[in-house]
């Protein structure tokens, strides 16, 4: 009787499949509806920087205002340290760590890129980091099996960058603009999706 008992409480291979199918499920759910504030949130920073940094540069001529681009990481992770304290709990595994390594990533190279263009090797910048936020963001879409982070990653990575060889100088600044719009947009769906 006893082995019967425990024989019973044994799962399945399938049963254990499906657990592990659902606890990854569930995290997805979790991870994107606690994420949709920080699309938002950097969303709006890009349209704000973008906005003033492009009317800058488009009043005085001057492309050192682009310099500015650097206050923007400043300004913003404050604001996301504000934001995580209100945290709804977020499962830490496997599938954070990556999706947080791809934006750690993406910083890296965004700034590293920046840097190596505006001191050493002039280089098209805009297109540069477009395709990189695009790809990033599309990654995440990915692993989070989300189509409307997917759709946004891919129109502001090809389209951005398709954009950035038709557009010159400051008016190139405009496409963070609406790379910010899109982030924003795509917070909200991601929002109004996991209520």
């Amino acid at each position: 009787m006893i082995q019967e008992k425990e024989q019973n409480k044994e799962m399945t291979a399938q049963e254990s499949l499906n657990l592990i199918g659902e606890m990854l499920n569930n995290s997805r759910r979790s991870i994107l509806r606690n994420s949709a504030k920080y699309y938002i949130l950097w969303g709006a920073l890009l349209v704000v920087f973008s906005v003033t940094i492009w009317w800058l540069w488009h009043s005085t001529g001057n492309p050192r205002w682009n310099w500015l681009w650097f206050a923007m990481p400043a300004v913003g992770y404050p604001l996301a340290a504000l934001l995580s304290k209100r945290n709804v709990a977020v499962p830490e595994n496997t599938l954070s760590k990556h999706l947080s390594w791809i934006w750690i990533a993406y910083g890296v190279f965004a700034v590293s890129i920046a840097l190596v263009a505006m001191l050493l090797v002039p280089m098209p910048l805009t297109l540069t980091i477009v395709v990189v936020l695009g790809f990033a963001e599309y990654l995440c879409g990915i692993l989070l099996r989300n189509w409307p982070v997917i759709v946004a990653g891919f129109l502001f990575g090809v389209g951005g960058a398709v954009a950035a060889m038709m557009l010159k100088s400051d008016a190139q600044l405009l496409l963070f603009t609406l790379g910010g719009l899109i982030l924003v947009v795509t917070g909200l769906i991601v929002k109004y999706q996991y209520k």
